[in-house]
């Protein structure tokens, strides 16, 4: 979460109901787009997760692939909790820089360039939680033929955790960008074209999770 006053423990480190009633409370952040990484993070730890029910003695011939999910998942949770940290940082950074005085032509000029600063890294945060997602369904898709079927349902609910990660970063990068000068924001387009499709192959793996229980 922030690191100020009112709250100083990480996101890693905070409780369910501390997240949640600091979610619910009247501050700056935490928002959204902590909201989008912490997606990203149970999505990665749904992955972790059922590889690791993939480890029977039936499982030996794809345990190399198992192995490497599971390090890559954690990894990717690991990742996606610091996200979540540094979204609410950033959005805290652009409140201040909002803020600042603004009287004179050089306090003027200083403002605008702390306010695009702080807008392009509060866009930058949530493109990396993109990023994330994006990794997380091609985990997913690659442990869906192999992984194990009792937990099955657990692939899917992973793949629309990283769908609502890549929807909602989609949401926060689009409102700093739109604060930007079109030169400025224009290096958000390959990763807002790539939220698409990341929304559509998280589509299409809930569809083959949904396939895979009615048929077996």
């Amino acid at each position: 979460m922030t690191q100020d006053a009112t709250q100083a423990t990480t996101f890693g480190d905070s409780t369910l109901r501390g997240y949640l009633d600091q979610l619910a409370a009247k501050v700056p952040a935490p928002g959204g787009g902590a909201v989008a990484a912490l997606h990203a993070a149970q999505g990665a730890a749904l992955v972790a997760m059922v590889a690791r029910y993939t480890t029977r003695a039936k499982d030996a011939e794809n345990r190399p692939v198992i192995d490497r999910i599971i390090e890559a998942a954690d990894t990717a949770r690991e990742r996606s909790l610091a996200l979540a940290d540094a979204d609410a940082a950033a959005f805290t950074a652009v409140g201040k820089a909002y803020k600042l005085p603004k009287d004179t032509d050089e306090q003027l000029a200083a403002r605008k360039q702390a306010i695009t600063e702080s807008l392009l890294n509060a866009a930058r945060v949530p493109a990396a939680v993109v990023a994330e997602a994006d990794e997380i369904i091609s985990l997913a898709n690659e442990l869906l033929p192999i992984g194990n079927p009792n937990v099955v349902t657990d692939i899917g609910a992973a793949a629309d955790a990283a769908r609502s990660a890549a929807a909602s970063s989609q949401l926060n990068i689009a409102i700093n960008v739109a604060s930007l000068d079109a030169g400025a924001g224009a290096e958000f387009a390959p990763v807002l074209k790539q939220i698409e499709e990341i929304m559509a192959r998280a589509d299409a793996l809930h569809t083959d999770v949904v396939s895979a229980i009615t048929t077996a």
